[in-house]
């Protein structure tokens, strides 16, 4: 029995072999935030019941299946798509894949942060929610998780096919300029590679929904996507802007790093220049960058209490 499991498992296309990594990782996922909703609901039971209902009406909403059906259409189109880089074409793809699934998903957040919590309070239907023994900083917070498990929803599973198609990409590549077959381990080391670029790119879908939750409390969604957006820009600018004000006018140099203080670097969380230098991103850097994108989140949900608590419902 033994020898037989080990003949099929040879028989095995390379690529495929590597993706019960990919299982491995999405079960493991999926155990943390089940834990973590049984844990809420152990310690805040109205915190919990206000982020399952804002998750379950996200999931409901056609925009959520929309942008998961775009994105994996797209993720099994960059595969075959010519990019005619001389042998860069994994790169191509790792990059645009994670952009793809950033966008898909910052996208998902202030839609569902502008529906959840501007739509309600214009709607009236946040006075209601408060007129049970439910705090604000339940309603805030719970709208705030809540948007973050169909996000992490949406990252699993376009998550997986982006590294799935990395795997399939190496031996697409191969196939197309007659180089030698690739072996189960450099399909494997490609799906690695690009693992701490989907955790970053989580951090920032996260940081700008806590900043999309606070801008809410007291803007429609319009404006709450256009401010979100300017921030975006900036967020990747400010590093450059940073470094670029080195031995200026001190003037220049306040302007620059009060910037910095104020917007998120949002830079700090893109793993481009890694990947186009083929290589790997410590998990050390991913760590620090958790820190980061936690603390700037709980900034970003003060300043959506400081602005809610005294927001007129009426």
């Amino acid at each position: 029995m033994a020898v037989n499991s080990v003949v099929v498992f040879a028989a095995i296309a390379p690529w495929l072999k590597p993706l019960w990594l990919v299982a491995a990782g999405v079960l493991a996922i999926l155990v943390i935030v089940g834990l973590l909703q049984a844990l809420l609901r152990a310690i805040a039971p109205k915190l919990a019941a206000v982020a399952s209902a804002t998750a379950k009406e996200c999931l409901s909403q056609p925009l959520f299946y929309v942008l998961l059906a775009v994105g994996i259409g797209a993720l099994l189109i960059f595969p075959v798509f010519p990019y005619f880089t001389f042998g860069e074409d994994v790169k191509m793809v790792k990059d645009t894949g994670l952009v793809l699934i950033m966008i898909l998903s910052i996208i998902l957040a202030l839609w569902t942060a502008s529906t959840s919590i501007a739509d309600e309070i214009e709607g009236r239907t946040a006075m209601t929610v408060l007129s049970k023994p439910i705090a604000r900083w339940h309603f805030i917070l719970g709208k705030f998780l809540g948007i973050l498990l169909p996000v992490v929803i949406l990252f699993l599973v376009l998550g997986s096919v982006f590294l799935s198609t990395i795997s399939y990409k190496v031996k697409y590549d191969a196939r197309e300029t007659s180089n030698p077959a690739p072996t189960a381990d450099q399909c494997r080391d490609e799906m690695i590679q690009v693992t701490p670029g989907l955790a970053l790119a989580f951090m920032e879908t996260v940081v700008l929904a806590s900043i999309s939750v606070a801008i809410s409390t007291r803007l429609p969604m319009l404006p709450n996507l256009i401010i979100c957006g300017a921030i975006y820009v900036l967020g990747h600018l400010v590093p450059t802007l940073v470094n670029s004000t080195v031995g200026h006018l001190v003037f220049v140099r306040f302007v620059a790093h009060l910037l910095a203080t104020v917007f998120p670097m949002l830079e700090n969380f893109n793993i481009y220049p890694a990947i186009a230098a083929g290589k790997a991103v410590e998990w050390s850097y991913v760590g620090y960058s958790g820190i980061y994108c936690v603390i700037y989140s709980a900034a970003a949900m003060l300043f959506a209490l400081f602005l809610f608590e005294n927001r007129d419902l009426a």
